[in-house]
């Protein structure tokens, strides 16, 4: 899963509609930001090989953001910090946009999620291997998507403003997915991990101009 996980962010900010959708955006990336930034520096572990199906990441070594515990811990973290901004329901939206994070990957990924560490030395994995059939993965994350886009869509036509941010911010998760296919396989952990870090700081951005504008009186 890789957009994919944006189609949380967006359907957070159609149901909570006062916290903006970078702030969701970035929740809905949270934990690969704290597992890119844990790659650099050497604490978790990601390795690569071409002749695996679907995605070529080995993701070997991740407790700290991607088993059970430590997401639990982050979505929590983030709903804390949100609730002095938003108290509330959308708070309690942010923290479940960052869990959502881990539920999508445990559809897509091979079993390298730990459901227990670091409070158990059950070392069991979690993994429904998606990844395996590229094709059905494919569609699912384009579908969920389309699906959260269309909420967004048409949240700001109730708030009178244009889809038309919504629509082009779509089209840029898109063209991500497509670049993130297309580009040559990665070898190199560090350059991989800014890569990422690259592009979901760019998309946080995107989102925080695509949700600017004046809003309307929302039509009854």
């Amino acid at each position: 899963m890789f957009t994919g996980h944006y189609a949380a962010s967006l359907a957070a900010r159609a149901a909570g509609p006062r916290a903006p959708l970078w702030v969701y955006v970035g929740a809905s990336q949270l934990l690969d930001f704290g597992w890119a930034g844990l790659v650099l520096a050497g604490v978790e572990k990601v390795g690569f090989d071409e002749k695996l199906p679907g995605s070529p990441l080995d993701l070997y070594f991740m407790p700290y953001t991607h088993s059970l515990t430590a997401a639990i811990g982050w979505s929590l973290a983030a709903m804390l910090v949100a609730r002095r901004f938003w108290p509330g329901w959308e708070a309690l939206l942010i923290g479940l946009t960052v869990f959502s994070h881990w539920l999508l990957d445990a559809l897509v990924h091979r079993p390298d999620l730990l459901l227990y560490w670091p409070f158990s030395p059950d070392d069991r994995k979690l993994g429904l291997g998606l990844w395996n059939l590229p094709v059905p993965e494919m569609a699912l994350e384009m579908g969920l998507l389309g699906l959260a886009a269309a909420m967004l869509t048409a949240q700001r036509v109730r708030e009178r403003r244009s889809a038309w941010p919504i629509l082009l911010f779509f089209a840029a998760l898109v063209a991500l997915q497509i670049y993130a296919l297309l580009a040559p396989p990665a070898t190199d952990a560090a350059g991989f991990a800014i890569t990422a870090l690259g592009a979901y700081s760019a998309m946080v951005v995107l989102a925080a101009l695509v949700d600017t504008g004046k809003r309307g009186k929302a039509s009854r």
